[in-house]
């Protein structure tokens, strides 16, 4: 997983009043925070911010104040509801070694077997631990040949060295349905039957 370095500077001023204008300069308000540390609030870049989001669980190699030098991965992100722009961002501080717990998107891949049958994410991303310098940006799955019934488990999906589950083996991530589309014809037919007889 590629780092994406970032300058952040440190701010004292807090609340609504100060976010807006923070947010006027195109910036980001943020609070830094784990390993026991005092919580560090911080402006940062908003367009770099936003880049680098794009990269689920991506690693931040933040430049504070050009002093010093933190790792850290995005915990909690708020974004307008409307807009969509970033409001504020929660960074955990990590350090090279050790091991996180993330949700890693999952990717189904191949074709299902024919009859239209339907796909079901029941785990959009699947908890793992992995170290942090090491997080997996997604996992993929294959479906190719799969029919109604068949089940994906958390145990079944192949991940990256280095990566546990971070849930039940047992836990269902995807699964397989049958096309619900064949009971609206049948429906219809007993609505021209009342018709008739009518």
């Amino acid at each position: 997983m590629s780092e994406v370095k970032i300058s952040a500077q440190t701010r004292n001023e807090f609340g609504k009043g100060a976010a807006r204008r923070i947010r006027r300069d195109s910036k980001v308000p943020g609070v830094l925070y784990g390993h026991g540390s005092d919580p560090l609030h911080l402006t940062l870049p908003g367009h770099d911010l936003l880049l680098a989001l794009r990269t689920p669980n991506v690693l931040i190699a933040l430049d504070i104040d050009g002093k010093t030098n933190e790792l850290a991965i995005p915990k909690s992100v708020q974004r307008d509801p409307i807009k969509g722009f970033l409001e504020h961002v929660d960074l955990l501080l990590v350090k090279r070694g050790e091991k996180v717990t993330v949700e890693v998107p999952v990717h189904a891949e191949g074709e299902l077997a024919p009859g239209g049958y339907l796909l079901e994410h029941v785990l959009n991303a699947l908890p793992v631990e992995a170290e942090a310098t090491h997080i997996p940006e997604a996992v993929t799955v294959s479906v190719e040949g799969l029919e109604a019934g068949a089940s994906i488990l958390a145990k079944d999906i192949t991940l990256p060295k280095g990566t546990t589950l971070a849930v039940e083996e047992d836990a269902v991530v995807l699964q397989v349905l049958a096309a619900q589309a064949e009971e609206a014809p049948e429906g219809e037919e007993t609505e021209g039957e009342e018709v008739a007889e009518a």
